[in-house]
């Protein structure tokens, strides 16, 4: 979270060197081994955990751009990919991180309903954010993202460019509509890369939402 950390102070000068040291360190601790590390940033002396897992878990970065996601598939086992992930930024995604075996987990913003327009009416206001600057890399690599940036310049509120997207635009942004629709875009997505498709509910009722999600893997 830069601007947070950056009100902290405590936002670093290299962070793709923090994530590198960071992971690096972390990987080793919870394989059993002892660690040294005499990093820019991670710096420690004959660190071992007292209790390592007996499982080990695999280590996965949340992260977005180019350098970060190359960083992540040198390091990580696995990245966390922000909504809105659509097939053309997985491929985007999986170019820059070039590793063969790491898994892709894709969170998008969902809702299903016989009634298209309602689903889509609902997850309207929570693609406010993709107008929002940090997720310009995401949208860019859309055919519509010069037009979605340029719709956010003209609308004076968040709201508003959110009433404003096209239908066809809210269909590419998330995963929504039909069931049948939805489902088909669970497809597209697990063709395109992703490994997981974490799913996220919106609307008033979260645990209706949850149910109508639910439904779309269980029916």
């Amino acid at each position: 979270m830069p601007d947070w950390m950056r009100q902290a102070g405590d936002w670093p000068s290299s962070p793709l060197t923090l994530l590198d040291e960071y992971v690096r360190v972390l990987r080793q601790l919870l394989s059993g081994a002892e660690v040294n590390s005499d990093g820019r940033y991670v710096r420690v002396r004959g660190a071992r955990l007292v209790h390592p897992p007996a499982e080990v878990p695999p280590v996965v970065t949340g992260v977005r751009g180019p350098l970060s996601l190359r960083c992540s598939g040198e390091v990580a086992q696995g990245t966390v990919l922000a909504e809105p992930v659509a097939p053309e930024y997985l491929a985007f995604a999986l170019a820059h991180i070039g590793a063969a075996e790491h898994e892709i987990i894709a969170y998008n913003i969902a809702d299903a309903d016989d009634d298209a327009e309602v689903a889509r009416d609902r997850v309207r206001g929570a693609l406010a954010v993709v107008g929002e600057p940090d997720w310009r890399q995401q949208v860019a690599v859309l055919e519509f993202g010069a037009e979605l940036a340029e719709l956010r310049s003209r609308c004076g509120s968040a709201a508003e460019f959110a009433a404003a997207l096209p239908d066809a635009w809210v269909d590419q942004l998330a995963v929504v509509g039909t069931p049948e629709l939805a489902r088909a875009r669970l497809a597209t997505l697990h063709g395109a890369g992703a490994d997981q498709v974490a799913l996220i509910p919106v609307g008033e009722d979260r645990l209706a939402a949850l149910d109508r999600l639910a439904a779309l893997v269980h029916d």
